[in-house]
């Protein structure tokens, strides 16, 4: 049985670790000179965007490029301590771009970011987090089924992934970039997400999915 645990409900049992954790969320992502939550068009009409042009892509690369502070991998996910968080973009080019951008000379979590563009039809083995962009939905399937039994994060922006294998889905919701959670997708892939993470996201998603 498949049970939905919205925001309201997580409010309710994380109402004060929610407060620090969207409050230090937001700090991080401001202090890399980006805004966390608004879509482009939100961006614009309320000007909190750097110049008022805090696109969807410059949010949803903000987002992906904090993910990995609220995930923990297991230890086996990385060949040394040194060894990077290697983020990968299928589909968007522009959530690429940004990403280099923003993590240019920066660590997280004392480890160096590397940022790469999949082209091929191969995971490669040092993946930690995939993004697949709309445009390729198509292959959201067929790169689960290569992502099983990995600690992979995957991370799309297609409605319905979720119950397809994804582990967080970006959403639009009141003019905002939000994102929903399958508890059950990552606990099967090693990953532990952090309460702090799952007080900030629109639903959590435990149980079976079929």
């Amino acid at each position: 049985m498949q049970h939905h645990f919205f925001a309201s409900r997580w409010r309710s049992s994380y109402r004060s670790m929610a407060t620090c954790g969207q409050g230090f969320l937001y700090a991080l992502v401001f202090a890399i000179g980006l805004c966390f939550l608004p879509s482009d068009s939100m961006a614009q009409a309320t000007g909190t965007g750097i110049g008022g042009d805090a696109s969807e892509e410059r949010v949803k690369a903000a987002y992906l490029y904090r993910f990995p502070n609220y995930v923990e991998w297991p230890a086996s996910a990385f060949a040394k301590p040194e060894s990077p968080y290697v983020i990968a973009v299928l589909g968007d080019d522009n959530i690429v771009d940004e990403l280099n951008r923003i993590s240019a000379g920066r660590m997280i979590n004392s480890r160096p970011v590397s940022i790469k563009r999949l082209q091929g039809s191969e995971l490669a083995a040092d993946i930690h987090l995939l993004f697949i962009g709309r445009s390729e939905r198509s292959r959201l399937p067929q790169l689960v089924r290569q992502a099983n039994g990995k600690p992979i994060l995957i991370v799309t922006e297609t409605d319905g992934a979720l119950a397809q294998g994804s582990m967080i889905n970006f959403r639009i919701a009141d003019d905002r970039v939000r994102f929903e959670v399958s508890l059950d997708s990552s606990e099967k892939a090693e990953l532990k997400l952090s309460a702090r993470l799952l007080a900030l996201a629109l639903s959590v998603t435990k149980g079976s999915q079929k």
